[in-house]
């Protein structure tokens, strides 16, 4: 299978507020954003599934005045390189480890969104020694996004079904495209819980949009199918990653909900799930710090910018500065 450059996809894309730029990483050409000045700390900022850097712009200049923020795009969205059949956790994280390596230059405090805090606990059990001082794990699926996990709801449980059905309808690579028909396949497809959260928080799921959202357009709905096939994470057992942490951790959890006709998870994690990841981090020797907001939407970075922001900076002066 092809692989597909921006170039391929440049259609797709519109302008922002911030400059983009890319690394070649080798398999990978990665595409960022920066704003800061270079002599302040570095943050790297890592959305979620089916987002973008550019989820991150309204946040960017409330941490800019403390940090040199670096917010990337993953393999598989936005401009990056998609990569068919090349989605799991241990790439995402070694194309991390390669992007502060030639990019930042400098030990990072890293925060992620959602999947994107699955690869900065990777980061934190894994990447190189020194490259990481701190990290953020915004309302992450520990435990929830494996299909087996060894604590708690498993992805088939929760949001799985919501991946499922994008990779059905708009398949691979956008090879069937859609959209109109997952539109209708929502409320039949995915179990009624999580439509009935998302129509809580979405407005357009409500009123649903004629043509794809441009967040979604940046995405290969094969990210989707990775996650719940289990290819994503067969490598990498969320236990075992969690009791490697070797750094500070933050965790902000969101809105969650377990129905109790149907067992169904809302919500990116469960309160148990939080506890056990917050015992393998302690155990490692680690602070966890824990911050529960159960009334904020998934994205606190997108809808709460105030919010995270703050709670960022605040948590991060706390840090040692070596």
């Amino acid at each position: 299978m092809k692989y597909l450059e921006a170039a391929d996809r440049a259609d797709v894309f519109v302008q922002h507020a911030f400059d983009e730029d890319t690394a070649d990483l080798g398999e990978v050409r990665m595409n960022f954003a920066t704003a800061g000045d270079p002599k302040r700390p570095a943050l790297v900022l890592i959305p979620g599934q089916s987002s973008s850097w550019w989820s991150y712009e309204q946040a960017m200049p409330l941490l800019a005045g403390h940090f040199q923020v670096f917010a990337v795009d993953l393999r598989g969205q936005g401009r990056s390189t998609w990569t068919p059949g090349r989605y799991t956790l241990d790439n995402f994280g070694n194309d991390l480890v390669r992007f502060i390596d030639l990019v930042v230059q400098r030990p990072a405090i890293i925060s992620g969104h959602s999947s994107g805090g699955t690869v900065a606990a990777w980061l934190s059990a894994f990447a190189k020694p020194g490259q990481i001082r701190a990290s953020l794990w915004e309302d992450t699926p520990i435990f929830s996004s494996e299909t087996n996990p060894s604590c708690g709801h498993s992805i088939h449980q929760g949001i799985g079904p919501v991946f499922a059905l994008r990779n059905k309808w708009l398949g691979d690579q956008w090879s069937i495209g859609d959209f109109t028909g997952m539109q209708k396949a929502f409320p039949v497809e995915v179990p009624a819980p999580i439509v009935k959260a998302f129509a809580g928080f979405s407005p357009a799921s409500v009123n649903p949009p004629q043509r794809p959202p441009q967040n979604l357009r940046e995405y290969d709905p094969e990210w989707g199918r990775a996650f719940v096939s289990g290819s994503a994470t067969a490598s990498c057992d969320h236990e075992n990653m969690v009791a490697h942490v070797r750094v500070p951790v933050l965790f902000t959890h969101h809105f969650r909900q377990i129905d109790e006709s149907t067992g169904t998870l809302t919500g990116a994690i469960s309160d148990q799930q939080v506890r056990r990841a917050g015992e393998l981090v302690t155990a490692a020797g680690q602070p966890f710090t824990y911050r529960s907001f159960p009334q904020m939407p998934h994205a606190m970075h997108e809808y709460a910018p105030d919010t995270y922001a703050s709670t960022l900076t605040d948590w991060a002066a706390t840090l040692d500065p070596d």
